[in-house]
């Protein structure tokens, strides 16, 4: 069979979003799941979707479909990350692949079927390739465009898993489909309204009316409907490989084995890298047991990893509360170590006198966090929450501290300028009225008498000098179990320091101070 040179190969992994988070996360692929992003379905599993979940479809309504749904947030980069084997596989098999989205490939069709002996053997080469990956259900789609040969290979059934539209015939082939495939959400609702729901009766319509109306972009979606796809495939250039990989055999059952075993492909991970100029500055490792287990984690570096930096992190994630001695559960069959983040060795030079001060403190910082563990240095940052305690957040020295987390609304929280000492420990205090009485707030928050003196864990009650509040702050009131509601209350002592308090049903306490 004669390729024409507009002729595309599309391949399409059906569900691979479910298929990479199950894989991340060893959950059941027949399970109902559900991928939500900004509230809504991005993707769901077979079993959700006899629920009749789809996508689009709100979490709330997802969740009253299902109950049993298990719900995940979306995660781009894991989708990519995943599906890169795939596309590595596959340029081996045909080269001159393009990366439509995680989960669909496309590439020119010419090629593979001079060298198969034809398009429907080409596109047999490809799932027998992606089914040595373990990618179940892959189609195959060879049209005249991409457009149209995504489409083929969505409709392809039966167990070849192959569509293929004869030369000519790919505007006939997806006349019948629904308009909103080329258009978006508001230009589909007005087509609509004209009378015109699928693409044949789009391509019907005149290009120059529509040019007119709809602009280039309705120009684009009307050449795409009628079958005069411009659009050609781009081929990428593989980026170069840095990530390395090492088999166990026979496994090996102790971190310092693992470690020590692991510190020649950990230089060679690093060597990579410096050869074109690069610098690492976040990674990825993967570890597989002998019984099938799967862990994956990211690890950050306040600088750039050096080999002995990457060996500590195998050694960290593989250990986790244990020591370097101690033995695993499982033994590991397979470490792969893949890099994140890679910035230029020219972003990361040293001034013309060194680093001074912080070189050493880095130096020395690091020195300890791997003698001790990972978990040992931390680094204070300053999070989320209603309560000044909850804001105080412990990170590891070279992990990125909560994102945003501290930029939420969180009602009831202090406005700036907070108070320069927050007590670990909250600190008893007795906060008196004139008649020397505890001074009480009632269920609508109003106090039963004006503050008079106040004591600071049983020392002499002092003046109050000036007093505001109280501010209510309530949490969870959804959870009756888990409901917290409290008062916030200033005073000003005697000597004119500030004091924030709180009053639970316990009594009052003191929070912070204002020094």
């Amino acid at each position: 069979m004669t390729a024409d040179l507009g002729r595309t190969i599309v391949l399409w992994c059906p569900d691979w979003p479910i298929l990479a988070v199950c894989r991340e996360h060893g959950l059941e692929a027949d399970a109902p799941l559900a991928l939500v992003e900004a509230g809504l379905v991005y993707a769901c599993s077979p079993a959700a979707r006899r629920d009749g979940v789809t996508r689009g479809l709100k979490l709330r309504e997802a969740q009253y479909r299902s109950p049993g749904l298990t719900v995940l947030d979306y995660d781009i980069a894991l989708d990519v990350r995943a599906f890169e084997p795939v596309v590595r596989r596959v340029e081996a098999t045909v080269p001159g692949v393009q990366l439509v989205r995680p989960g669909t490939l496309a590439m020119r069709a010419r090629g593979p079927a001079r060298y198969y002996g034809g398009e429907a053997a080409a596109a047999a080469a490809l799932l027998e390739t992606v089914a040595e990956l373990g990618v179940p259900g892959a189609r195959v789609g060879v049209a005249d465009g991409p457009f149209a040969a995504e489409q083929a290979a969505r409709a392809a059934r039966g167990p070849a898993s192959v569509e293929i539209v004869p030369h000519g015939a790919s505007a006939a082939f997806i006349a019948p489909l629904p308009v909103g495939l080329v258009v978006d959400p508001r230009t589909t609702t007005l087509l609509n309204r004209l009378g015109v729901r699928t693409l044949g009766e789009f391509a019907a319509l005149p290009p120059d009316d529509v040019r007119r109306r709809f602009g280039a972009a309705g120009a684009f979606a009307h050449d795409r409907a009628a079958g005069r796809e411009q659009a050609r495939v781009i081929a990428r250039t593989p980026p170069p490989e840095f990530e390395v990989e090492q088999h166990f055999e026979p496994p090996l059952d102790r971190v310092d084995q693992l470690a020590f075993a692991f510190r020649v492909r950990a230089e060679e991970f690093i060597e990579r890298m410096r050869a074109v100029r690069l610098v690492c500055t976040g990674l990825r490792i993967e570890l597989d047991d002998e019984g099938g287990g799967h862990s994956s984690r990211s690890w950050l570096h306040p600088r750039w990893f050096t080999p002995a930096d990457v060996v500590d992190r195998v050694r960290w994630q593989l250990q986790g509360a244990g020591t370097a001695d101690s033995g695993l559960a499982s033994p590991i069959v397979r470490l792969r170590v893949i890099p994140e983040r890679i910035d230029s060795t020219s972003n990361h030079e040293e001034g013309l006198w060194g680093g001074g001060p912080d070189e050493r403190v880095h130096h020395g910082l690091t020195r300890v966090q791997s003698m001790l563990g990972h978990e040992a240095v931390v680094t204070a940052t300053i999070g989320g929450g209603r309560m000044l305690a909850d804001r105080q957040v412990l990170v590891p020295w070279g992990d990125r501290p909560p994102e945003h987390a501290g930029d939420a609304p969180w009602p009831g929280s202090l406005p700036t300028l907070a108070p320069a000492s927050v007590f670990r420990e909250r600190l008893p205090i007795a906060l008196l009225d004139g008649r020397g009485g505890i001074v009480a707030i009632d269920d609508r928050g109003a106090i039963s008498a004006a503050p008079d003196r106040f004591a600071v864990g049983g020392r002499e009650a002092t003046p109050v000098r000036a007093w505001a509040g109280p501010w209510p702050v309530v949490e969870r009131w959804w959870d009756a179990e888990h409901a917290k509601r409290v008062h916030r209350f200033q005073v000003v002592d005697d000597d004119g320091c500030a004091w924030l308090l709180v009053r639970d049903r316990e009594g009052w306490w003191a929070e912070a101070r204002y020094d």
